[in-house]
Formats: C-alpha cells, sequence, structure tokens
C-alpha cells in the first residue's frame, strides 16, 4: 500500500498542476468569440468591362472575375464591398463617367461570397432616383445587406445605422461618401453625405444600440494620392471620438497607408483605432499608375463573454491585382488575382507576371508593419 501511495501522490500532485495551468486557458478560450471580417475596395464597371461580360446569349456574367479570390471572401465571416457603381436595371450600360452595370454584378458580387455592400460614393446618383432605388432592391433581393443610400427617409429611419448580427457579434456599420459628382439626390432617395453634425448624431445613434464594435466607411479622399490628406485625417479622428471603432477607407483608386490613430476622448482618456485609408481597387479597367489593383482588408474581432465591446485581434492585408486575360479567340476576361496565390488553370504572360510583381512591391513599400498584426 505505502508503495502504491508513493507512486500515486505524484501523479495526481502533476495531475492537479496541469489542470490549475491549463483550465483558465480553456475558460478563457471558450469565453471568447472570434468574427472574421473581409473589406474589398472600389468595385468598378468600366466600358470595357461590361463588354467583357456579355454573353453570346445577350447576358451578362460577372463571375469568372472574382474566381480566384472567393476562397479568401467566403472564408469570412463577413465580407463587405464597395459597389461604385449604379444598377439600373436596364440597358444602355455604360462605364466612366456615368457607372452603369448589368444586375449581373450585384450577382457575381453574391456568389463570390460578399454579405454587405456599401453604396455612398460620388456615383451614386449615376442612374437618377430609379437607378439609386434598383441598386438598393437588386441587392437586398439577392439576399446581402445594404447601406449607404436609402430608398426615401423611412427607410433610412428603419436600417440605419445598419446593424448585423453573427457570431454572436453585434456591429453598427456607417458608410457616406464626400460627394456625388454634382449629381444633385433626387427627392425622396437619400445618399449619406459627409457632414459632421449628422455624422455625429448617427454615431450617437450607434452607441445606443450598444454593439460591440463600430465601423465608418468612407468615401473620401483624392484620387490617385497615396498619402492620405489632413481632411481625412481630420475626419478619423472626428469618428474615432465620436465612437467609430474601426474606419475604412475607399475612393482613392490607389492603397494608401493602414495606420492606428490615437484621439482625446472628452473625459481625458485616450482612444486608439484601426484607420484604413484607401483600400485601392477591387476590379477595374483603370490604367493610372498604381490604380491596378488594391488590398483586401481582414480582420479578426474578440469577443469575451461578460464584456459589453469587441477587441481588435489579428489583422493583415492582402493585395490584389487586376489582371485582364486575353484569349486568342479574343475573349477578354477580366480577374481579381490574390498576389500571395499562383492561379490554377490560368497561365500568365511574362509581362503581366512583371506587372503584378511591381504592383506587390508598391504595396509593400505602402504598407509598414503596422498594416499586419499577426
Amino acid at each position: 500500500m505505502a508503495f502504491y501511495l508513493r507512486r500515486f501522490i505524484p501523479q495526481c500532485f502533476i495531475s492537479v498542476l496541469l489542470f490549475l495551468f491549463i483550465a483558465p486557458v480553456l475558460r478563457l478560450s471558450a469565453q471568447t468569440d472570434t468574427l472574421r471580417l473581409l473589406f474589398a475596395g472600389d468595385v468598378m464597371g468600366h466600358d470595357p468591362q461590361i463588354k467583357s461580360a456579355l454573353q453570346p446569349d445577350g447576358t451578362y456574367d460577372y463571375r469568372p472575375c472574382f474566381t480566384y479570390v472567393k476562397p479568401i471572401i467566403e472564408a469570412a465571416d463577413l465580407a463587405v464591398a464597395n459597389l461604385e457603381v449604379t444598377l439600373p436595371g436596364k440597358a444602355p450600360y455604360s462605364g466612366y463617367p456615368m457607372f452603369k452595370s448589368p444586375d449581373a454584378l450585384a450577382v457575381a458580387l453574391r456568389d463570390a461570397g460578399f454579405d454587405i455592400i456599401v453604396t455612398a460614393n460620388n456615383h451614386s446618383n449615376d442612374s437618377r432616383a430609379p437607378g439609386l432605388l434598383h441598386t438598393i432592391e437588386t441587392i437586398r433581393d439577392l439576399g446581402m445587406q445594404q447601406t449607404g443610400t436609402f430608398k426615401d427617409p423611412r427607410d433610412r429611419d428603419l436600417f440605419y445605422p445598419l446593424m448585423v448580427y453573427r457570431n454572436g457579434f453585434k456591429l453598427a456599420i456607417l458608410n457616406y461618401t464626400y460627394g456625388t459628382n454634382g449629381v444633385r439626390t433626387q427627392s425622396p432617395t437619400i445618399v449619406n453625405l459627409i457632414d459632421k453634425e449628422q455624422m455625429a448624431r448617427d454615431l450617437a445613434e450607434a452607441r445606443a444600440r450598444k454593439p460591440h464594435f463600430i465601423i465608418a466607411i468612407m468615401h473620401w479622399g483624392l484620387e490617385y494620392q497615396l498619402q492620405e490628406n489632413a481632411e481625412q485625417r481630420d475626419l478619423a479622428q472626428f469618428l474615432i471620438r465620436n465612437g467609430a471603432d474601426m474606419v475604412i477607407g475607399s475612393h482613392p483608386h490607389v492603397v494608401q497607408p493602414v495606420k492606428i490613430e490615437t484621439v482625446t476622448m472628452p473625459d481625458g482618456s485616450a482612444k486608439s483605432a484601426l484607420v484604413v485609408y484607401s483600400l485601392g481597387n477591387f476590379i477595374s479597367n483603370q490604367r493610372k499608375t498604381n490604380t491596378d489593383g488594391g488590398i483586401m482588408f481582414q480582420v479578426e474581432l474578440l469577443h469575451r463573454k461578460g464584456i459589453p465591446y469587441a477587441e481588435l485581434g489579428k489583422y493583415q492585408h492582402i493585395p490584389v491585382w487586376r489582371y485582364i486575360h486575353r484569349e486568342a479567340s479574343g475573349k477578354v476576361t477580366y480577374y481579381a488575382l490574390p498576389v500571395s496565390r499562383s492561379p490554377e488553370n490560368l497561365t500568365l504572360p511574362t509581362v503581366a507576371k512583371t506587372a503584378m510583381r511591381q504592383f506587390a512591391g508598391h504595396v509593400r513599400q505602402q504598407l509598414p508593419a503596422v498594416s499586419e498584426r499577426k
């Protein structure tokens, strides 16, 4: 018996020690939920893109465009894209300067895995009120959520801020644009414009609904500028001070810096938030330097049980390059290619590989270490 006890007691002691060390870790893991978010940049619809999507039977199909990014998008719990075109619902369709694309573009975004489409941008009114309405209805009818533009004041009152529920998380999403290229918004439709007084009221409403995290998606800045300007920084700090926990930007059509911005709150405390100043283009036909791609930004939110807010976890940028594939038959297809993955069943010519490497190199130079937390 004595020999048995001498062997048993050390084993029990070791078991207790293991339990004391491992149990808190297991308990913490069990009490923490994770939500993976993905943000994509400007989805454009230039004339050559419309032509490339046209099928022999007169229909349109954009689904091939997202073949190689689809696995990344589908891996997210929530994927968000900026639709910088209108969907008028009928021809004639057109690219710049008045973007009017077939509904098939929204179908392709849905099939690629996007859950939320933001529509407040400088091209929101390109199809006037009927196109703005049809854009909203098409996106929602496809089962995606949408925000930034609205059918009328009642629609905005009902659905803004956009409240999103997923994996035990409650998010508030807001979306604004600097303008609409001088095209007046026709009553009763609404396009959310950047207006500090209105944004402060909206953020107060968002806070009152007690979400775990508030995200502001902004269409701002100057086109083709590689650095954010003072107005963007001022707006980012304003949004953070009024409750935004993260700010995502678009419009410049090039990648701009990712930064942690810190502001002083009214009570004197400091608050820091992640700001992505510009995601660049997700897919387009733009040819200016640095416009041939952008980044998808992936963020993990962590929510511990009993805590009324979510925290920022891991985040990273995923460079995406626009490749225009030309077949011997003359058929053209636009692809959004993640530069970190070699596309299967697609052979890139040397000139395309060189262009993609140059784009990837530019993104590496443009984004400092703060744009990654792994």
